[in-house]
């Protein structure tokens, strides 16, 4: 019935009270357990993550005790998990996760905050010390309707924080800037910190911003900008360069985003969570050196606007070599019909099915059709899960982990 009634328009707008009363029992059951913690918050359509994980990094290096709520994982010193496939968790989740994190010592929260949590209510109770802008691109249009109301949900954390930290090269910046009380900016073409001295390599970046040199050790372009972030959120809280410069250096990756798979075959494996068009751009501009040829297997969710689902195909024709359509979290949504809209846009950039474009809805098939399909010198991208352990069918969720799936198939091939 939920789905069904999930279906008809303005349904978002109209169940709002229910998650406005959601937040306030939730607040209230869990004793505004954010009082007091130093809460930075990040919003973006992309990077929020990586972003969220460097800055936890860098303040547990710096000898902090930091709660992280991401993605990927919650938790202080040890993560756990997140498995529900959802960023911002709901309120009642929220704050009892939030006191979890208290009770063990944290100093500071960093969360990572979306566009559907701000406009549910969910973050009501949190006063934000910081918040932190990445980008915004195409993307939540199933939820928010048109781009506008996308970005004017994300500015809802700006108008909340004491100091935002935003993306000066982003279009979306000049309307936060409005909202912000006080602001810093940050870019590579522009703003008030940009970096310098730019070097990409497969296993990082480097660069430097006025006093500061940083290395990470995730490669892309889009890994500047979500350390420059991570960086001027250190400066905002006090830390020294080093501090700053050794925090960030110490991340060694984040699951499911830019993960390289080693088991000894003669070809690249890398594995990413990219799932809108944008991501998929970055992916392959960060992978745009490679010689070899590219082999991308990559899907849609159901109920996730499927405007996007032609873009993304033909971004994938255009810079790949061999195309795998497979299947993502298709809820209750028909895989074939999600699929048809990613081949349709490969075949408009050329792609010819039988031939450099494949369907293979079975996910475990598609990464072992790629596998087996690479020879010496190509690179075999798995986009679109990245961490996530599960894939949701229309029967439910079932065990599925990309990593874990190339790792036993690599193994297998080695043999």
């Amino acid at each position: 019935m939920k789905k069904q009634l999930e279906k008809l328009p303005f349904y978002n707008q109209m169940v709002l009270p229910y998650h406005l009363a959601q937040a306030v029992f939730a607040t209230t059951k869990y004793h505004h357990p954010a009082k007091k913690l130093h809460v930075i918050g990040v919003t973006g359509t992309n990077g929020k993550t990586t972003t969220c994980f460097m800055i936890w990094q860098m303040l547990r290096s710096a000898g902090y005790k930091v709660g992280l709520m991401t993605t990927v994982a919650w938790g202080v010193d040890k993560l756990e998990p997140e498995l529900g496939h959802m960023t911002t968790v709901d309120a009642m989740t929220l704050n009892r996760r939030i006191a979890e994190i208290k009770n063990q010592g944290a100093e500071f929260l960093v969360l990572e905050t979306t566009s559907h949590a701000l406009a549910e209510f969910r973050t009501l109770s949190i006063s934000f010390e910081i918040a932190v802008f990445t980008n915004l691109t195409h993307d939540h249009l199933d939820y928010h309707g048109t781009l506008t109301n996308y970005r004017n949900a994300k500015g809802k954390l700006f108008k909340k924080a004491k100091f935002s930290i935003l993306n000066a090269d982003d279009p979306a910046t000049k309307y936060y800037q409005t909202l912000a009380k006080k602001y810093i900016t940050y870019g590579i073409k522009s703003g008030d910190y940009q970096a310098k001295n730019i070097e990409m390599t497969v296993s990082g970046v480097k660069y430097s911003c006025g006093d500061i040199n940083i290395q990470t050790n995730i490669p892309g372009e889009f890994n500047i900008y979500n350390s420059l972030a991570a960086s001027l959120v250190g400066q905002k809280l006090g830390l020294t360069p080093a501090q700053i410069e050794q925090g960030i250096a110490s991340l060694p990756a984040v699951e499911g985003r830019m993960n390289i798979i080693d088991e000894g075959q003669p070809f690249t494996v890398i594995i990413d969570y990219a799932h809108t068009p944008d991501a998929l751009e970055k992916v392959f501009d960060s992978v745009g050196s490679h010689k070899g040829r590219i082999i991308s297997v990559h899907g849609g969710a159901g109920r996730r606007d499927p405007a996007t689902r032609p873009i993304r195909g033909r971004i994938l024709a255009k810079y790949s070599d061999i195309v795998i359509i497979t299947e993502d979290d298709s809820r209750d949504e028909d895989p074939e019909v999600i699929s048809q809209g990613f081949i349709d846009g490969a075949i408009k950039e050329g792609k010819i099915l039988g031939k450099d474009l494949f369907k293979e809805l079975d996910r475990k098939k598609a990464i072992e059709l790629a596998l087996k399909t690479a020879k010496k010198g190509d690179l075999v991208l798995i986009l679109g899960k990245g961490h996530e352990k599960t894939i949701l069918r229309k029967d439910g969720a079932h065990p599925f982990e990309d990593i874990k799936v190339a790792r036993s198939i690599l193994r297998s091939l080695n043999k």
